[in-house]
């Protein structure tokens, strides 16, 4: 099992920057991705970007050059820094933690991002 919670959502302008955590415990070891997903009203939950346990990453093309995924081992964390927010990326960010076939997901952090 993987526990996943996350902090660092909020109401922010158009332009600004934020950064979202996601602190794992459990079994925490055999984690091969850990990745941010989001969820707007009304529409399905999609991939932001996803780091694998050897450091690789994976972007959505919406967040390609605006966000940055990435983890501090020493703390079992994972960020989501975001620049140029856009009112588009207004959404619940979800941490996923994939293990083997097995998805552990946190509670979701509220972003919301005002014109």
């Amino acid at each position: 099992q993987v526990q996943l919670v996350e902090s660092g959502g909020g109401l922010v302008q158009a332009g600004d920057s934020l950064r979202l955590s996601c602190a794992a415990s459990g079994s925490i070891f055999s984690i091969n991705y850990m990745g941010w997903y989001r969820q707007a009203p009304g529409k399905q939950r999609d991939l932001v970007a996803r780091i694998g346990s050897g450091g690789s990453t994976n972007y959505s093309d919406s967040a390609k050059g605006r966000f940055t995924i990435s983890r501090d081992n020493a703390k079992n964390t994972v960020y989501l820094q975001m620049i140029g927010l856009r009112p588009e990326d207004t959404a619940v960010y979800f941490c996923n933690a994939a293990v083997g076939v097995k998805e552990f997901w946190g509670q979701g952090t509220q972003v919301t991002v005002s014109s």
